[in-house]
């Protein structure tokens, strides 16, 4: 296994001693890879989170597992915030398999499209790449994930980046939703993530079309 600056890799949960360090943050990162975008039928293989000093840990999730009860503690902890880049994808994941109820969360493609119109670039690639000065790495984010034993030394650095730059990049947006007077309903938006995450996995779409 490729050994990557301030990162660690892990089988199926957190440790005691990640989470409590984990736990002691006021802010995590976190990022889910997949074999494809249905929970129901594609299975999660890795979820990598990171702390403020830029801890990184993937968790490698064996096929047909059903529980990771650290990272429900962690994910369910209310004092901490949980910061997603398009969250509903992930809180979906981690609802679907680990019945997780992931709270509270920050959303930095939400946020982005609330501060930054003045774009139609949401990525986190385009996001990263204005707001922290750095050029995402993309060309391992459609791979295989499903053979977590044997992952790259490309896939994880990939997967470590995808978690890095989310808490900078969260704070330099709240501040730009502050100074436009959009923080408040950015938050109305947060607050909505768990409800289309309900609609999402019951396979609803379109509800609120005409």
């Amino acid at each position: 296994m490729p050994q990557l600056e301030n990162f660690q890799v892990v089988d199926r949960d957190l440790s005691d001693e990640t989470l409590s360090r984990y736990l002691a943050a006021s802010d995590i990162a976190v990022d889910t890879e997949t074999m494809g975008l249905i929970p129901q039928r594609d299975r999660l293989c890795l979820v990598q989170l990171c702390d403020p000093s830029g801890f990184v840990t993937a968790i490698r999730i064996e096929r047909g597992q059903t529980e990771a009860p650290n990272l429900k503690k962690l994910m369910e902890a209310e004092n901490i915030v949980k910061i997603f880049h398009y969250a509903r994808f992930d809180v979906a994941q981690f609802r679907y398999h680990f019945a997780i109820e992931t709270q509270p969360i920050f959303c930095t493609k939400i946020a982005s499209k609330l501060a930054r119109t003045y774009t139609g670039s949401h990525g986190l690639k385009s996001l990263v790449q204005e707001l922290e000065g750095i050029e995402l790495d993309k060309s391992s984010q459609s791979s295989d994930w499903g053979n977590a034993a044997n992952l790259s030394e490309a896939q994880l650095s990939y997967a470590a980046n995808d978690v890095r730059y989310l808490i900078t990049a969260k704070n330099k947006l709240i501040a730009m939703l502050k100074r436009e007077e959009r923080w408040e309903l950015t938050q109305q938006c947060f607050n909505c993530i768990p409800v289309f995450v309900s609609l999402d996995l019951q396979q609803y779409k379109d509800v609120f079309e005409h």
